[in-house]
Order: structure tokens, then C-alpha cells, then sequence
């Protein structure tokens, strides 16, 4: 049975259905789950949110009697009496970090559910309807979780994102950046939540323009670039008619595309006068963009992404980049690698105490330039006398399956 209560009568052993209030507001990633940890009631407590959805089939009731409960005066917190208190974890951990391999399954699912809810927010969109938040918000959920769970998993496979597929993608993808450089910048949950939505939201004005302008092979003359121009104000304007207001929100799909150096559009901002966000979703939108295989240009490798990208004086914000960077890893999932042996490798995963030693599969020897039987490396491990010492281009080598090796 489901029953709206004030926050105040909350207590362990409750399954919260719903938090009441804005979305953007609300204490904790997780839409429903059941309240067993002692921080977490004291953090819903404490919240902006006054009233929660309870469904007492699956925990306690307000009426329960099942325990002895009594108030504890400094902290206003419902205690159980030990039996129960024993049965609960009163710190319980942060969620752990899991190996790629653990999330890519988890991932593979999000980014298929993911897919499907941008493109019917897309294809509303151009039909005319009003865009609705309320799609957006368990997406962001999910993802911010995969990313929590391993920051590389979902990242690097919606990267392989097919040509058709690009628009939609590349939302889900900013998105998922958008939540993992939120977190490298320390910003709150709010913040992160807000990037996300940002970042999922940030080309909806994409669906204002002509599908074969969208989808063109080929070079666009300057009449079309200036209609691609339009997307930012046209999803500025989107947003505002279905009623979403958040800041960041707005800010972020009107002022991705502004430069430090005052050459961005639509409207040439420079320097303080872009936000943190715009700034952080300038950054997102354009390692997606280059690192993606698009209709007129196959993608570049992550790792060279990322060196060219630092080469672009004045285009992003020194700190944010930096931060960027921290946050994908200096060599990305999915870039190749040349080890001081002289071999080639893919790098599978990150190791979250160095970005300098991430887990490589070497493949390639240039030495005799020819392929190896495939062999995982953990670069972090003492006995392990080899290292990186820089990005390799594999199609300078004749190898043209990269991708096909770090997915396996």
C-alpha cells in the first residue's frame, strides 16, 4: 500500500517510493529504495524534501509496532531498539568501484533504454510537442550510476555509437561525461545531477533542424552551417515552452558551443562571462563529437582526442580541461598505446590510484610489425617492468580492429 508521509515520520525500515518536490532537489540518486541506512535518513531529514511516498508492502509502516522507537532530542534521528539497530549497517559503504568487464553488461542496457527515450524526445520534439523532463530523469539516474560504479564503462562503449544513431548517442554520451567531470570538479549531488540533465538535454535543439542537413556525408556550405548554428537558441527556446526552468539546464543548451576567446556562437561570450557548466559542456560535446564515427568523418582515437584538443588555444577553459582530462584518463579506454618494449596496446581499463598505469591488452609488436597472441597487462602491478610512453596511431601500423580488442 502507498502512503504519503511527512519526512518527519520516516524511519529505517521504510520503502521509499517517491521523494516529494522537485527532482533537482531531492537528497539521493535512486528514485525507490529502502531506507537502511542510518546517514541516509539523517541526510533525508535534513533535506529540502517535506513529504515521501511509502509502500508499506515492501517496509515498515507508520503504525508498525514491530519496534520500540523513541527520539533522540540532538538529532531528531528515530531510533530502533537493538534488535533491529543490529540488523542495520549504520555506515553503510560508498559504492565501490567494479571492473569494466563487471559494468559492461549494466551498461550495454542503460545505453539501449537510454536510446530509445532520446529518440522519442527527439522525435516529439519535431513534430512539435513540448519537451518533457520527467523522461530525463531516471536516464540520468541510471547513468550517473554506471559511471559511479566504473567511470570508463559506459563512456567508452556509447562512443562506438553507429553513424544513424550519432544525434541521439552523443546526448546519452555528454551526459554520462557531463556527470564524470562533475565529479572530478567536487561539485554537490545537485550539481552533478543538474550537469547531467545538462548534458542530456544540451542538442535537443538539434530536432529543429532538416534531417539531411543533420545526416549530410559531405562538407556543409555556409547556408547550412548557419541553420546548425540556430540549434542552441532553438533549444533554449524548447526548454522554456515545456515549462523546464533549471538554470543549468538552460545555460548549457543555449552556451555550449561559446569559445574562451569570444569566436563560440551564438551569441560570442569569452572568458568569465561563460559559466562553469558551459564550459564543462563545451568540453563534453566536443571530445563526443571527434571521438565518434560521423557521416562525413570516421572518429579519432581517444587519446589523440585528447592531444589535439590541448592544442586549441583558446577554445576551452585551461581548469576545466585539466579536470577533463583527469576525468576519461590520460590514455582513455579504447586508445592505443605504445609500451617502452616496443609493443602496441589497447588500454580495457583504468586503475583508479594512477592514471599513468591503466590496464592494457598488448596486441602488436613494431619491432618485427607484426600481430601477437593478445595478453592483459596491469601496468600499476610491481612486477611489471614495462610502460607507457605515449599514444600510437594503430592505423599507422595496418591495424584497423581496435575497437573489436577492448570490447572483448
Amino acid at each position: 500500500m502507498l502512503k504519503t508521509i511527512s519526512t518527519d515520520k520516516v524511519r529505517l525500515g521504510m520503502f521509499i517510493q517517491e521523494l516529494k518536490g522537485p527532482w533537482i532537489d531531492h537528497p539521493f540518486w535512486k528514485k525507490a529504495f529502502k531506507l537502511q541506512d542510518v546517514s541516509e535518513l539523517r541526510k533525508l531529514k535534513s533535506s529540502v524534501v517535506k513529504e515521501v511516498v511509502i509502500d508499506t508492502s515492501k517496509g515498515l509502516d507508520v503504525e508498525s509496532e514491530s519496534a520500540e522507537i523513541s527520539q533522540n532530542s540532538d538529532s531528531n534521528i528515530v531510533v530502533l531498539d537493538q534488535q533491529t539497530q543490529d540488523s542495520v549497517k549504520p555506515n553503510a559503504p560508498v559504492q565501490k568501484r567494479i571492473s569494466i568487464e563487471e559494468e559492461h553488461e549494466r551498461a550495454k542496457l542503460i545505453i539501449s533504454e537510454s536510446r530509445e527515450a532520446v529518440v522519442s524526445m527527439f522525435t516529439d520534439a519535431r513534430m512539435g510537442k513540448a519537451v518533457s523532463a520527467e523522461f530525463a530523469m531516471p536516464l540520468v539516474e541510471e547513468i550517473s550510476s554506471s559511471v559511479s560504479r566504473n567511470e570508463g564503462a559506459l563512456i567508452s562503449l556509447v562512443r562506438l555509437k553507429s553513424q544513424d544513431d550519432y544525434t541521439y548517442m552523443h546526448s546519452v554520451a555528454v551526459c554520462a561525461l557531463m556527470v564524470s567531470l562533475a565529479r572530478e570538479l567536487n561539485l554537490s549531488e545537485r550539481e552533478i545531477k543538474q550537469a547531467g540533465l545538462a548534458g542530456l538535454l544540451h542538442d535537443i535543439g538539434k530536432a529543429a533542424i532538416p534531417l539531411d542537413i543533420l545526416n549530410k556525408p559531405g562538407s556543409l556550405n555556409d547556408n547550412e552551417f548557419n541553420l546548425i548554428k540556430m540549434h542552441p537558441e532553438h533549444g533554449h527556446a524548447m526548454l522554456l515552452e515545456g515549462n523546464i526552468t533549471d538554470p543549468v539546464a538552460l545555460d548549457v543548451v543555449l552556451n555550449h558551443h561559446e569559445k574562451i576567446d569570444g569566436t563560440g556562437y551564438p551569441n560570442k561570450l569569452n572568458g568569465d562571462q561563460i559559466s562553469l557548466y558551459a564550459k564543462m559542456g563545451a568540453v563534453c560535446d566536443v571530445y563526443d563529437a571527434i571521438t565518434s564515427n560521423r557521416p562525413y568523418k570516421a572518429g579519432w582515437e581517444p587519446g589523440v582526442s585528447l592531444q589535439r584538443m590541448a592544442q586549441w588555444t583558446n577554445h576551452f577553459d585551461t581548469n576545466v580541461f585539466k579536470a577533463f582530462v583527469k576525468s576519461v584518463g590520460i590514455y582513455p579506454i579504447g586508445s592505443t598505446v605504445i609500451l617502452k618494449s616496443g609493443r602496441l596496446g589497447v588500454v580495457v581499463d583504468q586503475n583508479s590510484k594512477s592514471l599513468l598505469t591503466p590496464m592494457v591488452k598488448v596486441f602488436f609488436s613494431t619491432k618485427s610489425r607484426t600481430r601477437i597472441p593478445t595478453e592483459l597487462i596491469d601496468l600499476s602491478k610491481r612486477e611489471v617492468n614495462d610502460k607507457i610512453t605515449g599514444h600510437e596511431d594503430p592505423v599507422v601500423w595496418g591495424v584497423t580492429d581496435v575497437n573489436k580488442l577492448w570490447k572483448e
